[in-house]
């Protein structure tokens, strides 16, 4: 009974928002009762550009993102790992004031680089102040895991006349699987909901990604809250997540349980 209970006050948002987009807004704001509909679904996928192609380009914008992130964290957290013990605790330091850094106040140096470097209304060029955010967070994340790899098992490989590169690709990346994904997927969560960068950088309505192109619903005028719209984007921009939390949930989960138990 108590699972039960904790399910459901976890899904329950979540089925609100469902219940929500298939209900008219007449019913929504109490001024009638109605029956179900699929219209707001039916105004996002017809709208201009169609709602399908923003979420297209959160998903772009999130692989593109996640992929840099992890090409530069992964080399740094091993690097970091295998150094000494002050030096690497001077460095982790410094990556974790890194982290805990606020972003909203690169926000106007963000703004200037854009416009200096001509990267407005470049949907890829997003990876790169979204990398630049996440890659202190992964850093840490991956040097722990690499650091609950027992350094005897890369000796042995490197008796065996591996080298650095052989060792990664064949010994310490499979065994780092699961605090990759984890990792990774929290860059594309970043990335996915992120709004004041990709506002700014994003002026095209055919290139915005999910958190602006939300900000744009409107209702039929001014007075009018579109709920019904509102919750049928909500459940259309989460339901890649949640696919992507089905298809690696066992890496997710060992990831962040990882070094949780020491022997």
């Amino acid at each position: 009974m108590a699972r039960m209970l904790l399910l459901l006050w976890s899904l329950g948002p979540m089925l609100w928002q469902l219940y929500s987009s298939l209900r008219p807004n007449e019913a929504l704001s109490g001024m009638g009762t109605g029956g179900w509909t699929l219209e707001h679904y039916r105004q996002l996928l017809q709208s201009d550009p169609p709602f399908l192609t923003t979420l297209l380009n959160s998903v772009v914008v999130g692989a593109s993102s996640t992929a840099l992130t992890l090409a530069l964290a992964v080399p740094c957290a091993y690097a970091l790992s295998r150094l000494g013990r002050r030096q690497a605790r001077a460095l982790t330091a410094l990556v974790a004031a890194a982290a805990a850094f606020p972003a909203v106040l690169l926000f106007l140096a963000l703004l200037e680089l854009a416009r200096d470097w001509h990267l407005a209304n470049q949907l890829l060029a997003l990876s790169l102040p979204y990398a630049g955010l996440c890659l202190p967070l992964a850093i840490l994340l991956l040097t722990a895991a690499f650091a609950d790899i027992p350094i005897e098992l890369e000796e042995a490989a490197l008796i065996e006349g591996m080298g650095l590169w052989q060792r990664l690709r064949w010994i310490l990346l499979p065994l780092m699987a699961p605090a990759i994904a984890s990792s990774g997927l929290l860059v594309f969560l970043f990335s996915w909901n992120e709004y004041p960068i990709a506002l700014t950088w994003l002026s095209r309505s055919d290139l915005l990604t999910l958190a602006p192109a939300m900000a744009r619903i409107a209702g039929s005028s001014v007075y009018t809250i579109p709920y019904g719209a509102f919750a049928a984007a909500t459940v259309l921009g989460s339901a890649p997540l949640i696919l992507l939390m089905l298809l690696f949930q066992r890496q997710i989960i060992s990831g962040l349980t990882q070094g949780a138990i020491k022997g």
